[in-house]
């Protein structure tokens, strides 16, 4: 609580940054893109609790009762993917395509759509110009703006209805899945090594903190993993 209120976590992470260029651990090889979402404990409300919760607003119950707001998210949202409804927030990170190090994050709402972290997520320190993400940031509007920005997009090419892939396309995207792959070994290690993702924070300013201080965390045991094999911090 009291690193949240000085507002020092990313500070925090910016420091071990720094630090690592210093010993040597430069970013290098590109960058991957992608986002995992956090879940959090479902709200039980009532339907014109929900509508207040949508617009913004806190139903009248809520306001005679403040206690009861104590343990209301109001932050976290709904979402679907894939016919499933996912409710909570989503870690945005930007991974080392060589290392495997996360060298940036950003903690949205769910339905915030990831390829709105691009800006947010890219790291300039990268030597390498390849970013490679999946299909969710497949678009004209983000090739322009990594070109614009001095980049080289490697990401996964969708497929459409009226518009299927050709066998080159789809040969691209077997290779790009191949360095897309390790950002998923990322979100592994911190289910498993951080006794998962469920979070019990409640509002958006405490889930940034607390998975700020993961995402630190999971950085410093990276390192400490990749020190261990000293060729790779050549």
């Amino acid at each position: 609580m009291r690193l949240r209120k000085a507002g020092v976590i990313d500070e925090l992470f910016e420091r071990f940054e720094e630090h690592l260029r210093f010993q040597g651990l430069e970013a290098r090889g590109g960058q991957i893109i992608d986002a995992t979402l956090i879940p959090v404990p479902k709200e039980r409300n009532s339907r014109f609790g929900n509508e207040g919760i949508r617009r913004g607003q806190q139903s009248d119950i809520w306001l005679d009762k403040p206690e009861r707001l104590w343990q209301r998210d109001l932050d976290a949202h709904w979402v679907t993917i894939i016919g499933i409804s996912h409710y909570g927030y989503k870690n945005g990170i930007c991974i080392d395509a060589e290392h495997g190090f996360m060298r940036r994050y950003a903690i949205t709402p769910p339905n915030i759509h990831d390829s709105q972290m691009i800006p947010q997520g890219l790291n300039p320190e990268n030597r390498d110009d390849f970013v490679w993400a999946d299909s969710g940031y497949a678009g004209a509007r983000f090739e322009d703006l990594l070109e614009v920005a001095g980049f080289e997009s490697r990401i996964h090419e969708k497929v459409s209805r009226c518009h299927p892939l050709s066998k080159e396309a789809k040969e691209r995207n077997k290779v790009r899945l191949t360095v897309l792959a390790r950002v998923e070994h990322v979100f592994g290690a911190i289910t498993t090594g951080l006794r998962g993702k469920l979070t019990r924070r409640i509002g958006l300013a405490r889930t940034m903190s607390w998975w700020g201080l993961r995402n630190l965390r999971y950085y410093f045991l990276c390192c400490i993993h990749c020190c261990s094999r000293p060729w790779l911090a050549v």
